[in-house]
């Protein structure tokens, strides 16, 4: 059986200060919640301060980017080790803002997630077609190009701990959403893919997310699909009562 994940990404939202606040009113309603794993991405100012202050609680926190070398002349960027030095358990990696706004490539893709396995981060991987694409029904051809780059010349033993988060690009931030069964085909495409490249056993242990307009609301109907393992939310997260509704209606 594979274990919900439930992620909160709070983009380029609260300060230090507030990431206290959240978590002061958000931890105790999770209070001995053990059904689900729990991710938090902050900003990297909050990074630090949200780790001390989940210490001892079921919450885990992790990176929204990193760069893949461990240092270097590389203004503004983060490298693996500076995660690990404070506790960082996971890595986002590939998120459709990355590619848009930052340029990110595959290759890029490629390098984050092979420097997070070796520095026994978790990686997020986020895949996801453009409104485009799906109208030309290119939605498979685009997830698996992107899988196929992002997994280039990795064993199954490097990626048995790899999450995957679905997030149609489409639906990121704009109030649409995917329906639960077109999301759940998708997640079987990506599955499939899991089983040509690394066998049955890993495709069936990795997890993979939906992302894109994820609320309280709606969220329910997504987990009852038989693909989707948990949620990349965004927005809705960053109202503690909000994710917590989330958690506890899924």
């Amino acid at each position: 059986m594979r274990k919900p994940i439930f992620a909160g990404n709070w983009k380029m939202y609260k300060n230090p200060k507030e990431s206290v606040e959240y978590l002061d009113q958000f931890l105790p309603m999770l209070e001995g919640h053990e059904a689900s794993e729990i991710l938090l991405f902050p900003t990297a100012t909050s990074l630090s301060t949200v780790m001390d202050r989940i210490q001892g609680t079921v919450v885990r926190a992790g990176a929204q980017t990193m760069h893949w070398r461990n240092e270097g002349p590389y203004t503004g960027q983060t490298s693996p080790t500076m995660l690990t030095s404070i506790g960082t358990t996971h890595v986002l990696l590939g998120h459709s803002e990355r590619r848009l706004y930052a340029n990110e490539t595959y290759e890029h893709v490629n390098l984050k997630l092979k420097a997070a396995i070796a520095h026994k981060l978790v990686p997020v991987l986020c895949l996801g077609e453009m409104l485009a694409d799906r109208n030309d029904g290119y939605t498979k051809d685009t997830l698996l190009a992107q899988m196929g780059a992002a997994l280039s010349n990795l064993t199954a033993s490097a990626v048995r701990n790899l999450v995957i988060a679905y997030e149609p690009v489409w639906a990121v931030g704009t109030g649409s959403i995917a329906t639960p069964e077109v999301a759940n085909e998708a997640h079987g495409m990506i599955r499939d893919e899991l089983r040509d490249l690394f066998g049955n056993n890993l495709a069936d242990s990795i997890r993979i997310l939906y992302g894109g307009s994820v609320r309280p609301e709606n969220s329910a109907k997504m987990l009852e699909q038989p693909e989707i393992d948990g949620l990349l939310i965004g927005g809705a997260s960053l109202d503690p009562k909000s994710f917590a509704a989330i958690i506890h209606n899924s």
